[in-house]
């Protein structure tokens, strides 16, 4: 399964961007994203990670994993875990609305605002990710390899 973030506004405080599923070459819209914003050197919780393409695979452990196992128990398998980022350790996808919900982490959400204060906010984000997480997740225990391609279209 492969994965694509398109980053299209950055500002002070967050990054927007919309997540596609790109598997067989077709670009199918799953939700938007919201992300830290772009430094050129990163500050512990205050920068997205850079471009690129990085492996998923599930965090069977952590806090993240366990709140998550109690409140999404019908369909929590692992936190999607993001491999091999540079200078960034324990990056994942999750919920959230606002720049102060991620340490660099994805938030999924199935609406959006501009960045237009400094900051964004992606709504229904837990809608978004019930819906988003199943297949990765049904792809990772099936063993298939997952990836995902964060690239700038924002300016920075």
């Amino acid at each position: 399964m492969q994965l694509e973030v398109l980053r299209f506004s950055s500002r002070k405080e967050s990054t927007l961007g919309l997540l596609f599923d790109i598997t067989d070459g077709k670009r199918e819209f799953l939700c938007y994203t919201l992300e830290d914003e772009h430094r050129e050197e990163k500050v512990m919780h205050e920068t997205r990670i850079p471009a690129g393409t990085y492996e998923i695979l599930l965090r069977k452990e952590g806090g993240h994993h366990n709140r998550y196992k109690k409140r999404f128990e019908d369909i929590h398998k692992g936190m999607l875990w993001l491999q091999d980022v540079p200078n960034f350790t324990w990056i994942l996808i999750h919920c959230g609305n606002h720049d102060d919900h991620t340490s660099g982490c994805l938030l999924l959400g199935d609406t959006q605002t501009e960045n237009n204060r400094n900051t964004g906010y992606v709504g229904s984000s837990t809608n978004a990710y019930r819906r988003v997480y199943p297949p990765i997740a049904k792809a990772l225990e099936e063993g298939e390899c997952v990836e995902i391609t964060y690239t700038d279209f924002d300016p920075v």
